[in-house]
This record gives structure tokens, C-alpha cells and sequence, in this order.
């Protein structure tokens, strides 16, 4: 449904976007982050056809945005940060208001606003002033208006900001509600978020991708990944140690260390970190544990922190730049 291609953007000296190519199909959400700075705002503009690049190029649905501008955004849902509302307006008058924009009137234009308002939870404030809703109704308005025709791809620029635990998790749910069916772009600072309702990610730092893949693949790229986390109980100090020693000594094991927070709680580096490998060695840390007449607690793999790799991958774990992730 996305097709990106060599995409740059120059702002006289500075690149802002640097030959950023990446594709989505129907039902991925891709969460777009990056430092301040990383140009996740001017890859959106251009995206959405605000912003002209200075090369490469940009399909919704097949259709090329430049060649075909009205055609292409006939596809798409834009909810921009700081999405700008008529506050005079009642709700259900603004939504059709921009109904009209976009060419749906009579039978058509009433269907797409009882979508919208259903959809986004607006009933209790439908005929209500915009000037006199919460923040979050005015967050969901915004959301409804993105949605009004139906779009198969919609894309969010900072869809939760500012807003209190619980209206967050209110529009997480319906981004997570709108993606069976369609294609999204996320862009945003809130690591949670990404994690929350994503599919996949794209990692922007000084214009250029780092990194795009699953979550679960940007996790992996921690050196922590894959590390096998071992909680035992045991009946006296001295049968812990001993146990520990045996652990260093094991076929596939790298190092072990003690966990700052559980004193029976030990890291297990791995040396093969394939499924296989770790599958081999979580069998004979099991088998020393009984050998060793121990209490196994937990057994888990390490999956990885997402801030982690963020920090790992991004010139803010190496020289930071006072900037908010």
C-alpha cells in the first residue's frame, strides 16, 4: 500500500531526509521514531504530500503522490500533531463540514459521519461545541475527522501527546481497532507507544534509516538479547555458589552474572544465540539445577529492550545531545 524509493530532502546545506526507501502492506503499523532531529516530520510531510522531495519517490495504492496528488490522497488519513479544529463548530458540524471537503455528500456524507462518530466514541458530545470538549474528545474529533472517508492507509504524527494515561490508552485501542484492515504510520517520541500498537519499526537518526524490521528484530540488536535470565531457590549460601561456579563452566555459556536486584537471580550470556543453541543450552541449565538439587523459579530468555536499542543504535547513546527520546 506504501511504497517508498530513494527519498531525500534538502533545506539548503542540510539534509533533513537521506535516500530513505521502505514498503507496507495492508495491516502493518509501522512506528516511525528517531531522536529530535532525525527528520521523522519531514519524512511524514512528504508522505502525505505537503512537502516535495528533492528526489525518489512516493506511491499510495500504486499511485504515485506528485503524478496523481488528488488521487492518492483519496487514500489516505492524516492526523497531523496539533490537528487544527473549528471550535465554533459542534462536532457532528465539523465532521460534515469535511465530508464535503472530501466529495461525500448526501446519503454517503451521513453514513461516513455515523462511522466516524461510532468508531471514535463521540456519541455523548455529537451535537455538542468543540470549544467546550476535554482535551481527549477533542484528540478523538481530530481522530474522526482522519477517518471520515474510510481510507485504507492513515498515518499519526504524535496521536497521544499530551494527553492523561487513560485517553491514551483510548486512542491506542482504536489505532489497534483500525489495523486489521488498512495500513498506518506512527510517528512518535513514546517508546510505549511503539510497543503498544506496532507492527514494525523504522529507525531514523540525522536523516538516515538505521534500522527497519519487527520490533522483535530491533530488540534482538541489544547486546542483552538472548541472554537467559535464572532464578533459583536454594537452601544455603554455600550450594548457590557452588551452583553458579558449575553455571560458568557450562558448554555454551559465555559468563554469568549476579542481578542487582534479586540476589538469587543470575544472567546466563549465551555463546550460540540461535534457537537452536539456546534451546540446547536452557536443557542443561535445567539439568544442573536438578543435579544440583536447586528450586528453579523462572527461566526466561531475555527479549531485548526496545529504549535500549534505541540508545544503542542512535548518536544519543554515544554523545547525547540533550534531546527527549
Amino acid at each position: 500500500m506504501i511504497q517508498v524509493k530513494q527519498l531525500n530532502r534538502t533545506f539548503g546545506a542540510k539534509k533533513a531526509v537521506n535516500n530513505l526507501s521502505f514498503s507496507l502492506s495492508k495491516g502493518q503499523v509501522l512506528g516511525l521514531i528517531g531522536p529530535n532531529g532525525a527528520g521523522k516530520s519531514t519524512a511524514m510531510r512528504m508522505i502525505t504530500g505537503f512537502l516535495r522531495p528533492s528526489s525518489g519517490s512516493i506511491s499510495l495504492g500504486g499511485i504515485d503522490v506528485w503524478q496523481h496528488p488528488k488521487k492518492a490522497k483519496r487514500l489516505l488519513g492524516y492526523l497531523p500533531e496539533s490537528a487544527p479544529l473549528f471550535e465554533d463548530m459542534s462536532v457532528e458540524g465539523f465532521l460534515g463540514y469535511l465530508s464535503g471537503v472530501r466529495g461525500l455528500h448526501g446519503r454517503e456524507r451521513t453514513q461516513a459521519i455515523d462511522r466516524a462518530v461510532d468508531l471514535c466514541f463521540l456519541q455523548s458530545v455529537r451535537h455538542q461545541a468543540i470549544d467546550t470538549l476535554s482535551k481527549g474528545y477533542r484528540h478523538r474529533v481530530c481522530l474522526a475527522q482522519s477517518i471520515l472517508h474510510d481510507p485504507p492507509i492513515i498515518i499519526f504524527d504524535e496521536p497521544t501527546d499530551g494527553l492523561d494515561p487513560n485517553q491514551k490508552q483510548e486512542i491506542r485501542d482504536l489505532i489497534n481497532e483500525f489495523r486489521h484492515n488498512k495500513t498506518i504510520i506512527l510517528s512518535t517520541h513514546i517508546l510505549d507507544e511503539v510497543n503498544a500498537v506496532c507492527t514494525d519499526v523504522l529507525l531514523l537518526d540525522r536523516g538516515k534509516k538505521l534500522f527497519t524490521g519487527t520490533l522483535a528484530e530491533l530488540r534482538s540488536q541489544t547486546p542483552e538479547a538472548g541472554d537467559l535470565l535464572l532464578q533459583v531457590g536454594f537452601d544455603y549460601v554455600e550450594q548457590f555458589r557452588t551452583f553458579r561456579e558449575k553455571l560458568k563452566i557450562l558448554a555454551g555459556v559465555s559468563a554469568v552474572e549476579m542481578s542487582e536486584m534479586n540476589s538469587n537471580e543470575l544472567r546466563v550470556k549465551v555463546i550460540d544465540k540461535t534457537l537452536s543453541g539456546i534451546e540446547d543450552l536452557t536443557h542443561r541449565v535445567v539439568q544442573l539445577v536438578v543435579e544440583e538439587k536447586m528450586k528453579l523459579l523462572q527461566l526466561r530468555q531475555d527479549q531485548g529492550s526496545l529504549e535500549l536499542a534505541f540508545r544503542t543504535m542512535t548518536s544519543y547513546g554515544t554523545h547525547c545531545r540533550g534531546d527527549e527520546l
